[in-house]
């Protein structure tokens, strides 16, 4: 990519937000900035129309029992890609993308716990890593806006809020762990339309999973997140929970495989796949 493919963007020396982002920014030239290290944050808003996605990297020997979980809960984890071992380039869901750089924000975990948050990962890949990239609420996010459903954390220029819940996943091999999930607040007149909206492209979580109380499903204070940032929830104001791809991240914490990366929470891969190309025809 040539500083001409780039529209309208800050200098190379400075880190950009989501905000800085030109809405005609392709995904490809999106990905470039986070492999320059130019972009570290979440990326809420991003290439609207894009697909965004998660992602957990396991070695080979814990991959197959994620696979497996994943088939069994694919709400939470509605698998876009699998990489072969030790592959870091993407061959379904994005042409020159490198998943070890081209992630705003990585996480690396080593027995459960989390041991730093690097922009890059190239220097500890290794040959038996499998990628699996996973579908996220972000993607469907453009097109409730579009629809003239306002996303309160775009409107505060923070991360979605995201919980642990008390929702089992079904379990698979070594893998096992509760759903973590998104909350959007929403006027009781706009869930009908987002519920109908998301649940189109289950691709990426679809259909909320939980609508109202938030102690129903384990939450005990709905402006204390797990990960992400709480969001104002305005008087009459409901709040609707999402799956959320974050729910590898819980299932590592509660397994604790010797070695795991995954996405920083909100901190997503924008693909070169269109939503409308994700949605059940």
């Amino acid at each position: 990519m040539q500083p001409s493919d780039t529209p309208n963007i800050p200098a190379a020396s400075e880190i950009l937000s989501a905000a800085d982002i030109p809405a005609d920014m392709t995904p490809s030239q999106f990905r470039r900035l986070c492999r320059e290290g130019r972009f570290a944050t979440h990326t809420s808003g991003v290439c609207p129309g894009y697909a965004q996605a998660n992602l957990i990297v396991l070695p080979y020997e814990d991959a197959f029992d994620f696979l497996l979980f994943a088939q069994r809960n694919p709400k939470p984890c509605p698998l876009l890609e699998v990489t072969e071992p030790g592959v870091r380039l993407t061959q379904i869901c994005a042409e020159d993308c490198d998943i070890a750089t081209d992630f705003p924000r990585y996480r690396v975990y080593k027995d459960g716990q989390l041991v730093c948050e690097p922009t890059d990962v190239s220097d500890i890949w290794r040959d038996d890593l499998v990628a699996f990239v996973i579908g996220c609420s972000f993607s469907f996010e453009s097109d409730l806006i579009e629809a003239g459903i306002e996303i309160r954390h775009n409107t505060l220029g923070c991360n979605v809020p995201m919980y642990i819940t008390n929702i089992p996943c079904k379990p698979a091999g070594k893998m096992r762990g509760n759903m973590v999930v998104s909350m959007r607040p929403l006027p009781p007149q706009d869930v009908v339309r987002a519920t109908m909206i998301s649940g189109a492209i289950p691709k990426v979580h679809g259909a909320p999973i939980h609508i109202g109380d938030p102690s129903v499903i384990g939450i005990k204070d709905v402006m204390r997140p797990d990960f992400g940032d709480p969001v104002t929830i305005n008087p009459g104001e409901v709040p609707v929970f999402w799956p959320c791809g974050v729910t590898p991240q819980s299932v590592v914490m509660s397994v604790k495989p010797k070695f795991a990366i995954t996405h920083a929470p909100g901190h997503m891969l924008i693909t070169d796949q269109k939503n409308i190309n994700l949605r059940v025809q």
